[in-house]
């Protein structure tokens, strides 16, 4: 599948910038990981995950961890997986109905940077690769189709603080948000599977 469609190309013709953007693709596009790419993607503590329903109507989220939690784990297969969270469901259901993904790396610090992946994504419930993730309760599968580096120039300065209280750990007690307990919502919160 060609990188660019009719409507970007309209829009890189209109602004003189087809040329450049043909370049970015032969010297950057990958559809398989690089060692680089796969030590970047694993410092990560977050990223941006897009998804769309078989509609196309879309849905970002944030997905965070403890950097290693999304791993590519081969060159063509990048992991991670889904915790607990508020049981909507959406980015997971969406990818059941509607396989193609993007995820956006930011990479935090004195040299900020992105890497963009975009490919085809399948939640799976018994994959052995599970277990490497403490408190994950399904795994997400991602095979590459596109994989580009992307100008970093507009990231502000970012810097972690302090890693989130609510990331799964091992041997440590999983901390409930406030939000669970609220009257509104106490008597609909599942219990947390084990």
């Amino acid at each position: 599948m060609p990188m660019y469609h009719q409507h970007n190309r309209e829009l890189q013709d209109a602004f003189g910038s087809r040329a450049l953007a043909d370049r970015l693709v032969e010297r950057l596009h990958r559809d398989r990981f690089t060692e680089a790419d796969a030590e970047q993607i694993a410092a990560c503590a977050f990223f941006f995950l897009a998804t769309a329903d078989a509609e196309g109507r879309p849905d970002c989220s944030f997905k965070g961890g403890d950097p290693g939690f999304v791993r590519a784990v081969a060159p063509d297969l990048l992991v991670f997986p889904d915790y607990d969270g508020n049981g909507m469901f959406k980015s997971l259901g969406n990818m059941r109905a509607n396989p193609h993904v993007g995820l956006l790396f930011l990479t935090i610090g004195e040299k900020p940077k992105r890497l963009r992946v975009n490919g085809r994504a399948v939640v799976v419930a018994d994959d052995p690769l599970l277990a490497e993730f403490p408190g994950g309760q399904l795994l997400v599968r991602v095979t590459p189709t596109d994989i580009f580096p992307n100008c970093p120039r507009n990231i502000p300065e970012l810097r972690l603080v302090q890693p989130s209280v609510y990331v799964p750990r091992p041997d440590a007690p999983r901390v409930e948000p406030a939000w669970k307990g609220f009257e509104i919502f106490r008597d609909v919160v599942p219990p947390r599977r084990a």
